[in-house]
């Protein structure tokens, strides 16, 4: 029976028994643990399977754990690694995606829920002999509930939550305590949305630096995101850290899927004639010096031709995420760094400096920041070997082509709509053959369309907007550059002349986000 593909499917156990299709990631675990750190933090865009790798690690090193889940995988080759690590160590595993709220006091709720459902898989420490009547009490505190039902976690209880837990689970088991932290930066990045950031870098900092820092029952800690937070955020002092990002050449193989791994799936499920398709749209990401492609679309994309309910490839990632980022790039990029997109629309490379630790603050304090995040999100991918202190970006393949492309549109009809009451006054100076009025307002929307080259990229002919689509104007400079900014438009005797119209009523190029103007 051919095996079903994975869609959705981020629990290991499932993934195993559930009769899944599985791409062998557990090289992970050897590599892990012949290069060694006490905290580790890999870095990588969503959806390239670093919550399933998660869950992988905790199933591999968990106290009591189903070893004959790693039957058959690559890891199960490693035989005296797996009699020394396999199934013997306490894991503290959360995931803190869901962290977020409208503000702190729920987003604290739900930090709270998250730790006190994690507290509550170890019921034992309650009871344990290994355990004082004061460190009962203790983890009690950890699981005990207020009268809605919730956690009733006090500041100092919370903040030292993951610690106490590691310390009870080092002294039942006689092992010190491995701890998973998935997601780790978007609480932080919902605080940062909505208003409260420095309350939740405060609570991170303090929760995160006494369970990571100094602590004697930790085995070693692993943690995952999409960004680097700089280590003065919420990492202050903390010298036992490694980092591993895009960027970097060990661990490049273990998230997302490499070429000989898309090629074997697609042969398994009879898909291979939709090899180049496939490497068109979800190909192009390189970690380290490998290519790899988003797994999450190619498992969509053979579900969906499985099922017949599509023949060519579909935007899957692009569902994932709202894709503000791309937003607000557009809203605080200077002209030169939307001629930069365009450029990268077009095909073309640009070179930037990519800073590896950010704080989300620095999105505010420098516009050129984004470029970093952007590339650490995986909506730009780096082209070649960094050979200075520039790194060449390329948007990575056609489904995040059709993302900006899309987001562009989106965000200049959003721009037009602003100015929707200028528009109008604009209209009715047509209708009252207003000529002063008619050039005041068409100059400064046509300043406000120069500003906003990406305009006319849908026919990738950005030098013909004058002559496509304002053919009655007058104008001294007509080329889209800068200095086309401080010259005004010259009306022709009759201003009907200047839009093209049907019977009474007067069209609006739609540019304007109007289709018509009576």
């Amino acid at each position: 029976m051919q095996a079903k593909l994975p869609m959705g499917i981020e629990n290991f156990r499932e993934m195993r028994t559930g009769g899944f299709y599985y791409v062998d990631k557990t090289g992970l675990i050897k590599t892990l643990l012949e290069n060694p750190g006490k905290v580790n933090l890999f870095t990588r865009p969503r959806r390239f399977g670093k919550t399933l790798n998660m869950s992988m690690l905790k199933y591999f090193f968990e106290a009591g754990s189903d070893v004959m889940l790693f039957d058959g995988l690559e890891i199960s080759k490693e035989k005296e690694l797996c009699e020394e690590y396999m199934g013997k160590f306490p894991v503290i595993s959360v995931s803190l995606k869901e962290v977020a709220g409208k503000d702190f006091d729920t987003a604290r709720r739900t930090l709270c829920s998250v730790l006190g459902d994690e507290a509550v898989r170890f019921p034992f420490l309650a009871e344990s002999d290994r355990l004082t009547e004061t460190e009962h009490m203790q983890y009690k505190k950890l699981i005990a509930l207020n009268d809605y039902g919730e956690y009733a976690m006090s500041d100092e209880v919370l903040s030292k939550s993951l610690l106490t837990l590691s310390r009870f689970l080092q002294k039942h088991f006689g092992q010190n305590t491995m701890i998973l932290i998935d997601e780790y930066d978007v609480p932080l990045d919902k605080a940062y949305q909505s208003g409260y950031y420095d309350d939740m870098v405060n609570l991170i900092r303090a929760l995160f630096g006494r369970a990571l820092k100094t602590n004697d029952s930790l085995k070693f800690a692993v943690l995952t995101g999409c960004l680097r937070i700089s280590k003065e955020s919420i990492f202050t002092g903390m010298n036992n850290f490694k980092v591993y990002t895009i960027k970097d050449v060990r661990y490049k193989e273990y998230f997302g899927f490499t070429d000989a791994e898309i090629r074997q799936m697609l042969e398994y499920y009879g898909f291979l004639d939709q090899y180049d398709a496939v490497k068109e749209w979800y190909d192009g990401y390189l970690f380290g010096n490998l290519g790899i492609y988003c797994p999450w679309d190619v498992i969509n994309y053979c579900g969906d031709l499985r099922d017949q309910s599509v023949t060519e490839p579909q935007n899957y990632w692009v569902n994932t995420s709202s894709n503000d980022i791309i937003r607000i790039f557009l809203s605080k990029a200077k002209t030169a760094d939307r001629n930069d997109i365009e450029q990268l629309i077009n095909g073309s490379s640009i070179k930037k400096m990519i800073h590896p630790e950010l704080t989300y603050r620095d999105l505010d304090s420098d516009p050129d920041n984004l470029w970093s995040i952007l590339f650490m999100t995986g909506y730009l991918t780096q082209r070649g070997l960094q050979t200075d202190e520039l790194t060449e970006l390329v948007i990575p393949n056609r489904e995040i082509q059709w993302i900006f492309t899309k987001q562009i549109r989106e965000w200049f009809k959003w721009e037009t709509e602003k100015n929707m009451e200028r528009l109008e006054d604009f209209c009715k100076a047509f209708m009252k053959n207003d000529t002063d009025a008619i050039e005041e307002g068409f100059n400064a929307y046509l300043k406000f369309l120069l500003d906003q080259k990406e305009l006319v990229i849908s026919d990738g002919r950005p030098d013909t907007f004058f002559e496509r689509d304002l053919p009655d104007l007058h104008v001294k400079q007509r080329t889209l550059q800068p200095a086309s900014l401080h010259h005004h438009v010259h009306l022709p005797v009759h201003p009907f002349q200047l839009l093209p119209h049907i019977g009474s009523d007067i069209c609006i190029p739609n540019l304007f986000g109007y289709e018509q103007c009576r």
